[in-house]
């Protein structure tokens, strides 16, 4: 008899070491992106432009990955996207010492097209597990960002010193450090992500067909529009703009109340220490306590975070509401994840999951497009009270959700 259980502790402590690797290299890139941008491009009109072309491409890569999935397995795909990373990586290293802005922004391309299937992998980790313990694998996927947003920062300065030695550009030493933890996650998750997490799915599913909500395929704009579903959704869309719209700001509001770098990467880090460290406690709530009641806390504490950012421009309570930021868009993504992982059948699973990751990405790319424009022209507090305005949203339809006491709120 196949021991399901120990193949979905195994499967997500491979998915796990995996999110800490790319996680790392990913975050350790973001650390330069604006730096690079203005640098070849010729002016800070271009310093937003990487992050932007890495976002876009990570948002309409993810549903193909959800197809591809289906086709060649979470395993292979995975891998895949991460090999695409290594070789998008490997050009943004040549254009950096040579100075080619089309090679950089093509790098950055590729690189998010692999974000975008490193992060399919906890809906991969959901599927493998029972219904009553997909919120905690998921965040247990999730925690590994933990790791990325400590160590990735702290790359960048000797990986630059280093390579230096070698002649080449400072700025591309922590690319370089990049390659490489990509290409261990890659052969981490081809090796060792055995048997594949898609075959592994289907036959839990049988275990449970109480939990399967059809036996048919259904459209996915069919299935997004069901009421769970539907607050699944947004509540990863809107969380996702809110928490990037006045994350990507609060750097420039500090800035222009003249902090220092330092107090400013204090903030950052307390927002970002707030985004994954307690993965963990969300994902067990997750499962115990409901999806949409972990959905209703986080839109709550993002409305919470956007009411106090504007209070005061000192570091503490920045901090704090940042944190609090952080820490309302993990509840989100993650009850969400759960409760839109519920909604599926096998045969639904990877494409679906892969159009929510579509409309998260393009959230992402809008928020952080549209935050410089509002808070050049209304300002920092305009930013946060939209923000919380569409925090209202998930609110009220986790709410409703509750009230009406579906059949797949929770397992």
């Amino acid at each position: 008899m196949t021991d399901f259980s120990r193949i979905a502790r195994r499967t997500t402590l491979i998915l796990f070491l995996a999110q800490s690797l790319a996680s790392a290299g990913f975050i350790a890139a973001a650390t330069l992106n604006s730096i690079l941008g203005a640098k070849l491009g010729g002016g800070s009109a271009w310093a937003g432009v990487p992050s932007a072309v890495y976002l876009l491409g990570g948002a309409f890569a993810a549903s193909a990955w959800g197809y591809l999935m289906d086709l060649i397995g979470r395993r292979n795909g995975i891998a895949l996207g991460l090999t695409i990373g290594v070789a998008g990586t490997g050009l943004v290293v040549v254009s950096i010492d040579n100075g080619w802005l089309v090679g950089f922004l093509t790098g950055m391309l590729l690189m998010g097209v692999a974000n975008a299937a490193i992060v399919l992998g906890r809906f991969a980790a959901a599927e493998v597990n029972p219904p009553e313990k997909r919120g905690a694998a998921i965040s247990n996927v999730v925690l590994g960002g933990t790791f990325g947003s400590v160590f990735g920062p702290l790359i960048v300065g000797p990986a630059g010193t280093i390579v230096k030695t070698f002649g080449m550009d400072e700025l591309s030493g922590a690319y370089v450090v990049s390659l490489g933890l990509f290409a261990l996650a890659a052969l981490l998750i081809f090796v060792a992500l055995r048997p594949d997490p898609r075959d592994v799915g289907r036959e839990v599913a049988k275990l449970y067909p109480e939990a399967n909500p059809v036996d048919t395929v259904r459209p996915i704009w069919t299935i997004l529009r069901q009421p769970a579903a539907f607050t699944a959704l947004m509540a990863m869309v809107l969380g996702q703009v809110v928490m990037v719209a006045v994350m990507v700001i609060t750097s420039l509001h500090m800035k222009d109340h003249n902090h220092m770098l330092t107090d400013i990467s204090t903030v950052i880090s307390a927002h970002t220490f707030g985004m994954y460290a307690f993965s963990v406690i969300s994902g067990r709530l997750s499962d115990t306590w409901g999806r949409a009641q972990v959905i209703l806390t986080g839109a709550a504490v993002l409305l919470l975070s956007c009411i106090t950012a504007p209070l005061s421009p000192d570091v503490l309570p920045l901090a704090v509401s940042l944190f609090l930021l952080g820490l309302g868009w993990n509840f989100c993504f993650v009850g969400g994840s759960a409760l839109l992982a519920d909604q599926l059948s096998p045969a639904e699973r990877a494409r679906t999951q892969g159009t929510n990751d579509l409309l998260v990405g393009l959230a992402s790319a809008t928020g952080s497009l549209t935050s410089g424009i509002i808070f050049s022209a209304l300002g920092y507090a305009l930013v946060a009270v939209l923000g919380a305005g569409l925090s209202l949203i998930p609110i009220f339809l986790s709410i409703k959700l509750i009230r009406s006491k579906p059949v797949r709120l929770s397992a």
